[in-house]
């Protein structure tokens, strides 16, 4: 047998089986009766509406941060303050304009201060180098001696 043959007969095969094939789809979704006492409250919405505002404040570790934000359908605006590490306080006004996206107003209150002594700088010493100089000797590395196997 050739091998056109052989092609013919496994193409033949498969449409067979392919043929023979049962899909099985899904169906749509079932009903359920209405005879049940429960009622369920439906809270779909075309609006988009919601508030929020949170903050963190802890002395200990001097984080205090917060925001705040309230959408009515198209209208957003809100605003974000966080207490910088040089003193200040930074605060993010916003609204959304829909052509253009968030517009942010930022602002900065307080003087930035920079307390030196509050830091330990570390330290580094490095050592003497010279350029060209032949006082430390840098390992030479040669390339690997083939191996040949049986």
């Amino acid at each position: 047998m050739n091998a056109k043959t052989i092609l013919l007969l496994l193409g033949v095969a498969a449409m067979a089986a392919a043929d023979s094939f049962e899909f099985r789809g899904y169906g749509a979704p079932r009903r359920y009766s209405s005879d049940s006492s429960e009622s369920f409250e439906s809270y779909e919405s075309d609006e988009a509406k919601y508030n929020f505002d949170w903050a963190v404040r802890h002395g200990p570790s001097g984080n205090n941060y917060g925001h705040q934000e309230a959408r009515d359908n198209d209208n957003t605006q809100g605003s974000y303050h966080v207490n910088l590490p040089d003193g200040r306080r930074q605060t993010v006004t916003y609204y959304v304009d829909g052509g253009s996206g968030y517009i942010a107003d930022v602002k900065y209150s307080g003087e930035a201060s920079f307390d030196s002594g509050s830091y330990e700088s570390g330290s580094f010493e490095s050592g003497s180098f010279e350029f060209g100089s032949d006082s430390h000797e840098f390992p030479r590395y040669s390339p690997p001696r083939p191996r040949y196997y049986n």
